[in-house]
Parts: structure tokens; sequence; C-alpha cells
């Protein structure tokens, strides 16, 4: 196997999420599949997923879920989704044995917790369909002569098919073996790679009072993400965590592809937190406004407790009364109209200015990748190179937090199974 001159008959690189998939989608379709993975083992990067736990997919439904990831990601997701919705893969892990569960903020977990019985469970099915799988065999280049695809391993093997499938990641989690070797691939061959950044990981602030926030989370706010012009680049209704070095949490982290691209460049981004989104400014204030009125003048930190959010952490609302230039001892009955309304703006729009993110190490995911224009969204082949297929992280798409990533690799590797299945081995006999 791999020996100069054999062909194989559908060559995929990389086993991890995306790579599996496709290899036994299309090997239960009839194709002899080789998996070559870079690694000691298949699914690294499924094992550290989710703190260990993977969350597989989303509770929403394909026309949503695709929504998360843009209009461009949508469009590009549309026919996957549909082809594969969540639910079906829910319904998939199901049946090969790795029972599932919903947890909150739309995620799908295994039962068991464990990241893997996932990962077991791809590759078992993926052998089981008649996929071979070749660990430490990773790439060091692919080349085409138009007709047959070349590819040389690290062990001076040599690989050759006419289809190629490309799924060897992006670049976050490098110690998983993600270290981003597929983009050199793709730009000697002439296709468009948007430039990768990372993204789904914390972010990173200057600000003194920020870190001394550390450890405090909030559940109910909104984090919007700001230019110096105000102009709003995307904001997302998610719980929040300030850190030593920052913000975390899933709202922060999922804008941190826009914080990634902009650090590089121009800068200047910052963080408003909605501590209240689902209160308007006129609720807010006459919330503040009834709340002088209760007996014995209780202290404003004391008073906001009283809204339906919640009592806001002591550390968090001397920020917050910091900000409006409040003293944080101030009783509720003696703001007066100005002080009331600089609180409001504060509670509805705290400014964290943020530097950049923790970088590739952190990073759930990589933004950016192969430009989807350069693929087909109902094959995953790529338009100007024959024989070719590009699944999961290798494309530019960008979701969010919540099984979205996982849901896009499976989505895109199906289709591409499908369609090898359906292409067949003829053009090898």
């Amino acid at each position: 196997m791999g020996a100069e001159g054999e062909l194989q008959d559908v060559l995929i690189l990389g086993a991890g999420a995306a790579g599996l998939w496709c290899a036994e989608v299309a090997a239960r379709g009839g194709r002899e599949v080789a998996v070559l993975e870079k690694v000691t083992r298949t699914g690294t990067k499924v094992l550290a997923s989710g703190g260990t736990r993977c969350n597989i997919t989303t509770t929403l439904g394909p026309e949503e879920a695709a929504r998360l990831f843009g209009a461009k990601g949508e469009r590009f997701l549309r026919a996957g989704f549909r082809n594969l919705p969540p639910a079906e893969v829910r319904e998939r892990f199901e049946g090969w044995g790795v029972p599932t569960e919903v947890a909150p903020l739309e995620k799908i977990f295994p039962s068991s917790g464990n990241a893997k019985d996932v990962r077991d469970a791809l590759e078992s099915a993926a052998r089981a369909a008649g996929a071979t799988i070749h660990l430490e065999a990773g790439a060091r280049s692919i080349e085409s002569d138009g007709d047959l695809w070349t590819v040389r391993t690290g062990d001076d093997r040599v690989w050759r098919s006419r289809t190629l499938v490309l799924a060897v990641g992006g670049k976050s989690y490098p110690k998983t073996g993600t270290t981003g070797d597929g983009y050199p691939w793709l730009e000697a061959l002439g296709l468009e790679v948007v430039t990768p950044v990372p993204a789904l990981v914390p972010l990173t602030s200057q600000e003194a009072w920020v870190h001394e926030l550390t450890g405090i989370a909030w559940q109910g706010g909104e984090a919007r993400l700001e230019r110096p012009d105000g102009r709003i680049l995307e904001r997302r209704r998610r719980p929040l965590m300030f850190t030593h070095r920052g913000l975390s949490g899933p709202a922060a982290m999922d804008l941190s592809h826009h914080v990634a691209r902009d650090s590089a460049t121009s800068g200047g981004l910052s963080v408003k937190v909605d501590f209240f989104p689902e209160l308007d400014r006129e609720r807010l204030r006459a919330a503040l406004v009834d709340a002088a009125g209760l007996p014995g003048a209780p202290r404003l930190q004391r008073a906001l407790g009283s809204l339906e959010t919640g009592p806001m952490p002591r550390r968090l609302f001397d920020a917050v009364a910091a900000s409006a230039s409040l003293p944080s001892d101030v009783a509720v009955n003696g703001l007066d109209r100005r002080m009331r309304h600089a609180l409001v703006e504060a509670m509805k729009g705290l400014s964290v200015p943020v530097r950049g993110t923790v970088g590739w190490d952190h990073a759930e995911v990589t933004a950016g990748g192969l430009a989807l224009r350069e693929v087909n969204p109902r094959t995953m082949a790529v338009n100007r190179c024959p024989g070719l297929f590009v699944v999961g992280e290798l494309l530019d798409l960008n979701g969010p937090i919540g099984g979205l990533s996982f849901q896009a690799a499976f989505a895109t590797a199906q289709l591409a199974g499908e369609a090898l299945a359906k292409s067949g081995r003829g053009s090898l006999d």
C-alpha cells in the first residue's frame, strides 16, 4: 500500500471528525478508502473538544444553524445542512451506540460526557464500512499532473489516486497536529485562501480593572463588538466571563474572529456589555426610579438585585459605577436624573477595550481557509482541480460555539462522501 505506481481508489488526508465521517460514507457507498493521519491516533482534536466532552451538534434546525455562519457561510452550507441536518447527526451517533443529551445553549453532548465515545464511534464506523486508516502517515506534499494526485508522506512513501479528499483541519489547537499544512498546498494549486486567524478563542485586554474582575461571569447579558466609529461588527447574547487576561465565555469567543483579523490591521475594537438586554433604557430607568422608593434607602448595588436578572456581583457593580463616574456606595434614592442616565448607559454598554486574542494554542477553530467560491457547495469538489475535495475546517467557514463547527464538518463530509459513492470506481478501472 502506497508503493510507487499503485493507485488508491479514494485517498483522504486527515482522520479527524470530517475525514472519518467522509471515509465512512464513501466506503459504505462502495468505494475503497484509505485514510492517512499525521499523528499516532485518530480524532485527536475530537478528544480535546468541549472540555473533553465533545459538543457534537446543535438542537437548532438546519436553516437556523446555517444562518449562524453569516451570509456567505449560510449560502454555502444551505445544501449540506438540509442534506444532513443536526437532528440526523444526533440520530447517526445514537445508531452507532452513542446516546446523546441536550445541554444549555442548544448544545448536544454524548450522555457519557466523554469525547472518546464520539471519536471511537467515528473510527469504528469508518473501519466497519471498509475504510483503512494509516497512522503516523502525515503528508509532506500533494501534487497533480491533471489526472493523478500524488501524495508524499513523512516516511518517504508515495500514494497516488485520482480522488483526493483534504480533511487536514486548520491551525487551531496545533498540539493536536493541526498546524496549517493544507493552506500552502492549496495556494500552490493556485486556489484562493482567505488568511487564517484564530477563532472561538478568549480575548485580551490591557485594562487593569478588567483583570480585577477575574472569575466573574454574567449569564444573561449581550456583548457587542464595536469599531472606534461605533459600527457594530457582531453581537452575541451568551454568557461572558472576565479573566486575568481579558474576556472569555461564549459571548466573547464568538466575537474573536473579528478581533483576530482586526488586531492585525487597525485595532481599537471594544466589547460593549449590555447587562440587561431584556430591559430597554426606559424600563431600566423606571426600575431605578421605583427602587428609590424602597424602604431603608438601600445601596444601589442591593437595589439592582430586585431586577429580573438577579443581583450583580459587588466587584462588577463597582466597575459599572466607576464607568458612570458614580461612587460605588451611592444610595438608590441619591441618584439625580443625570446620575441615573449615566448609570443606565453604563449598564447597557460597559466598554471593555480589547487588544487581541490569546492565540492559536487556545483557539477552538480556525476562521479563514479555502475560499468558498472555489468549491461546489453540493459536492465539496474543488472547481478548478479535478478529483480534489475539501471538507471541514480547511474551508473558510466560521460559526459560533455550540456544536456548529462539528455540524459543518459532518455536513460537508457527508456531501463529499455521497459524491464519491455516486461517482463509483469506473475511472480507476
